[in-house]
């Protein structure tokens, strides 16, 4: 384990001088408890705060535990559910203390960091400080943690708060403070052995709830022009905030104020994907009036500034794993009653606020007090393989605050045994540890790794990354028909994924050609997000950078430095041959990457055209597929997901069902019957059936059955090969064996009996011993004779007494095999078939001779 890093006296002593005047804003109401909270720093190892909307703590936190002495052996680390919390508080921390951004205040999020030597302050996402864990086990670059917004109980914060825990008693000199917003605080106290907690008053004005339940069949554009419509009426000119449940919901609600067209009003929406600045100027109001459209991202660490108002439809798009389904929902849920309260709190900052909730008090009453934990509510493979990765001991035993099922930690494993990345004894396996240093979704970590040993790295690159963000595609509610029509160029009709290729190859091009401006303007065109394009660019340089053998010259460059001046020249993307010409091996590699992450996200199209999975799941291609209208026999999806009671399959691709038996080969399920022996293939064959999950992947399908069940085969090959003398051999015992059996069922043929030959397994029990038992085919019964000693050999031959029962006695004189007439032999025949008209004996008379033999 790493040790803290040690500084000497004399960087700790500059690091102390450097520390700029503090000024606490006294406008909040965290600077009322200021020297209280600076006391509970300097003497309690972990301190819980409970602060309320708009009381301060998030900016004014970081200052206070400068004023402790905090800050001066390591940096003061404060995580933020979002990047765009993260920037902006920086920011606005920065300026408060007389800084730049990056100086003495800085941040870190992905694909953008700004932290400079000798920074005092770090904000962050948790999902950084999380990853810091990997190179630096005692996080030792810090000094103080500021875990804020912990009641959104992420998975991130989750896992921090039971690392920390361990964590804190092996670094004594380490500081912990967890804040949360709602009063949800008695369990994190508990889970650091009650440590002391501090609630601080938020908002100094009231605010009045009022509800409005919606009406029936009215659309949720149409609640929020409403309750728009009476605010305007009482003020006209006050600011309004509008909590709606994700993106498309933002540009509806949009589009509809764009038509009502309120007098000297200005609509913004507010969302995570949005460019720095135009989240910004939320935060700069001017003389309009302004209604902010926003997700639940404004509901904690980020103030908007002057709002007097705030509209709330009660809802929100929540992330939920099935573990029985292995489907991911994101469906429209009602946010708790925490979250209710944080929204309303929003809008009592600068005066008294009204609050609207668009449901009714009753449906309030209802709805749980707290959200669930995301641990409850996620596959937990991530978590388990990070947990492998720093050796942090079995998942069932890590001090959570809340521990997942046993049900959910079942399903985390599976899905790593799935991936190949553990093997039987829950280790981790070569490919396990490769996909624990990649910082993506492990079963995008996977896929990388098989592109590699594919040799479609290059290829798959942009198709893993593209997975790993929003999609870049738009489709305004106005313009519908134009951006589907613009997608289409780049559409393929066997695959989605070589769709996505297919753009991102448009988009290199036009990167090449292009200034940034014209290239804004050719993804407007296109009816794309220029941001998310950047994040896809971002992402794709990222993993680029981190693998061995590509961009070789350009490893230990600074990840932040920009694409398009960081030299990293991606060989063989451009040059690669366009994946939609024919090139099968190309194709299937690509495929069979992607199969790798997914083995279990495939299906067959069933006669009703649905598409039946494994584990029994049904679903349809997602409308938006180039494969919708004509689903293929054989499919995989990246992403199953129910929306709203229906269930799609979303970026689709046709498929082989050989490639899912390659890629899922220890998944699948073989099963063998009606095992027999084939004259004609020289072996003995049964009919395999292969399925995955439930899902028929092979039918009927003809094997050797010697791999799977070789004693069997061997006894197979005795008696329905040796036994009846139905082989096509070299050895010579087996022509001798078939004229004695010849000669045996003559005699029974003679004596007018059926019980004088012995049974196939009586036969088959001479050969029994004699044979080696890996001998169940013409090939290896000849390649064994060839060598074998006489006396082998010898003992295969068969006598008429080996063949024939102990009550036969044959009799050549009662039953001759000619007759003499006239100077001629003629040939008798003795058959024993009642019932045929050849049954009895039968003399074969020369046409020459028919007329002269009396009857």
């Amino acid at each position: 384990m790493n040790h803290p890093r040690r500084r000497t006296p004399e960087q700790i002593a500059a690091r102390a001088a450097s520390i700029p005047e503090i000024r606490i804003d006294e406008s909040l109401p965290i600077a009322v408890r200021a020297d209280e909270i600076v006391e509970l720093i300097r003497t309690h190892q972990v301190l819980v705060i409970a602060g309320e909307t708009g009381s301060g703590k998030t900016t004014q936190l970081p200052k206070l535990c400068l004023a402790a002495g905090r800050g001066i052996e390591g940096m003061i680390g404060c995580t933020q559910p979002r990047r765009l919390a993260a920037r902006a508080m920086a920011r606005r921390v920065a300026a408060e203390l007389g800084t730049e951004v990056g100086a003495k205040v800085g941040f870190q999020v992905r694909f953008d960091e700004r932290v400079g030597e000798q920074a005092l302050i770090k904000f962050m996402t948790d999902g950084i400080l999380l990853s810091e864990l990997s190179h630096d086990r005692t996080l030792s670059a810090y000094d103080t943690i500021i875990l804020d917004e912990a009641h959104e109980r992420s998975l991130n914060i989750d896992f921090l708060l039971g690392y920390l825990k361990t964590l804190l008693r092996k670094r004594r000199d380490l500081k912990l403070i967890v804040t949360s917003a709602t009063l949800d605080t008695a369990r994190f106290a508990a889970h650091f052995g009650n440590a002391p907690v501090l609630e601080v008053e938020g908002r100094a004005f009231p605010v009045e709830v009022r509800w409005r339940a919606p009406q029936r069949d009215e659309t949720i554009s149409e609640q929020v022009i409403a309750a728009l419509d009476n605010i305007t009426h009482e003020d006209p000119r006050g600011d309004a905030l509008v909590f709606l449940p994700g993106e498309r919901e933002i540009r509806d609600v949009h589009l509809a104020l764009n038509r009502r067209n309120y007098r000297h009003t200005e609509v913004l929406p507010l969302y995570a994907r949005l460019s720095a600045a135009e989240q910004d100027r939320v935060f700069k109001p001017g003389a309009a009036r302004r209604i902010v459209l926003a997700t639940n991202i404004a509901e904690t660490s980020l103030t908007v500034p002057r709002i007097r108002y705030v509209i709330d439809s009660g809802t929100a798009r929540v992330k939920r794993y099935s573990q029985r389904s292995q489907i991911e929902r994101l469906n429209i849920e009602a946010i708790s009653q925490a979250a209710a309260d944080q929204r309303a709190g929003r809008c009592g900052r600068v005066g008294p606020g009204v609050c609207v909730r668009l449901y009714d008090e009753a449906d309030y009453a209802t709805r749980p007090r707290y959200t669930d934990p995301e641990i409850k509510r996620s596959s937990l493979a991530n978590v388990i393989l990070t947990m492998l990765a720093l050796g942090l001991g079995e998942v069932e035993k890590f001090p959570f605050i809340d521990p997942p099922e046993p049900r959910a930690i079942a399903d985390g494993w599976r899905k790593l045994i799935e991936l190949c990345a553990i093997d039987a004894q829950r280790r981790l396996t070569r490919i396990g540890r490769e996909l624990a240093r990649m910082p993506i979704d492990v079963q995008l970590a996977r896929m990388l790794v098989e592109a590699r040993r594919l040799h479609v790295f290059e290829q798959m690159l942009p198709i893993v990354t593209f997975l790993g963000i929003q999609d870049p595609r738009e489709r305004p509610a106005d313009k519908r028909e134009a951006a589907d029509a613009a997608h289409r160029e780049f559409a393929d009709p066997k695959s989605d994924f070589i769709g996505v290729l297919n753009l991102w190859n448009a988009y290199r091009a036009a990167h090449e050609d292009l200034a940034q401006s014209k290239l804004r303007d050719w993804c407007e065109k296109h009816f794309l997000s220029f941001l998310r394009i950047r994040e896809w660019r971002e992402l794709h340089r990222q993993l680029l950078l981190m693998e061995p053998g590509i961009g070789d010259g350009q490893r230990g460059r600074s990840a932040r430095t920009d694409s398009a001046s960081s030299g990293v020249q991606r060989k063989g993307l451009a040059d690669a041959p366009p994946p939609s010409t024919p090139n099968p091996h190309l194709y299937e590699n690509i495929h069979r990457s992607l199969l790798a992450g997914l083995p279990t996200n495939v299906a067959r199209k069933d006669d009703r055209g649905d598409c039946r999975g494994t584990r029994e799941r049904r679903f349809r291609i997602f409308p938006g597929s180039a494969l919708s209208k004509s689903a293929p026999q054989w499919l995989l999806a990246a992403q199953i997901v129910d929306l709203g009671g229906r269930v799609y399959a979303m970026h689709c691709a046709r498929i082989e069902p050989r490639w899912i038996e390659r890629q899922a080969a220890h998944l699948v399920r073989r099963t063998w019957h009606d095992p027999h022996w084939s004259r004609a293939r020289g072996a003995v064959i049964a009919h395999e059936q292969v399925t995955l999950f439930g899902l028929t992947l092979i039918e009927r399908r003809t094997i050797t059955f010697a791999k799977q069940d070789p004693p069997l085969a061997h006894s197979i090959f005795l008696r329905e090969a040796l036994a009846r003398c139905g082989l096509d051999a070299r050895a010579d015992f087996v022509r001798a064996n078939a004229r004695v059996l010849r000669q045996a069922q003559e005699i029974e043929s003679q004596q007018r009996r059926a019980d004088l030959l012995k049974s196939d397994e009586e036969l088959a029990q001479f050969f029994t011993g004699k044979l080696p038992e890996e001998i169940s085919s013409t090939a290896t019964l000849d390649a064994w004779y060839r060598d074998a000693a006489p006396a082998q050999r010898a003992a295969l031959r068969w006598s008429l007494d080996d063949v024939l029962t102990g009550n036969a006695h044959p009799d050549s004189s009662a039953f001759p095999p000619s007759l003499e007439f006239a100077g001629q032999r003629l040939r008798l025949e003795y058959r024993f078939a009642p019932g045929d008209p050849a049954d009895g004996v039968t003399l074969h008379v020369p046409l020459a001779l028919l007329n002269a033999i009396p009857a």
